[in-house]
């Protein structure tokens, strides 16, 4: 067997906000695939089957529940959109500097609470 140098492992790695960004990226864009598919044709099934099954569309996402399934799926999105914008950041050759890095790692998550914030109180307050 030839004697080749091991890949690091996730013990040797030292956590940062870069790494809890990335992860969360990718369980942003899995949770928006799933779970904002399934509403999307929920929606798009109820507005063609008529204004019965629209109402009931309506009763769910208008309760409780319906809006934390709401406001989670806004708050993936924004979230997946700041640090989507990071990555592409990254991707021109900009943002590697380990400040900058670590700046952005920790803003991507705050700016998505922030935008969501926002959206739902332009929403909720007109």
């Amino acid at each position: 067997m030839a004697n080749r140098p091991l890949s690091p492992h996730l013990q040797i790695w030292k956590w940062g906000p870069h790494m809890f960004t990335s992860i969360l990226h990718r369980v942003t864009g899995d949770g928006l695939a799933l779970v904002g598919l399934g509403v999307l044709l929920w929606w798009l099934g109820a507005m063609a089957a008529g204004p019965e099954a629209y109402a009931a569309f309506e009763l769910v996402m208008g309760s409780p529940l319906g809006l934390v399934v709401l406001v989670g799926l806004s708050w993936a999105f924004f979230t997946h959109m700041m640090s989507g914008l990071r990555h592409f950041v990254l991707d021109i050759g900009a943002g590697y500097e380990l400040g900058v890095n670590k700046t952005w790692s920790i803003l991507s998550p705050l700016l998505g609470v922030v935008l969501t914030a926002g959206f739902w109180a332009l929403i909720l307050l007109r």
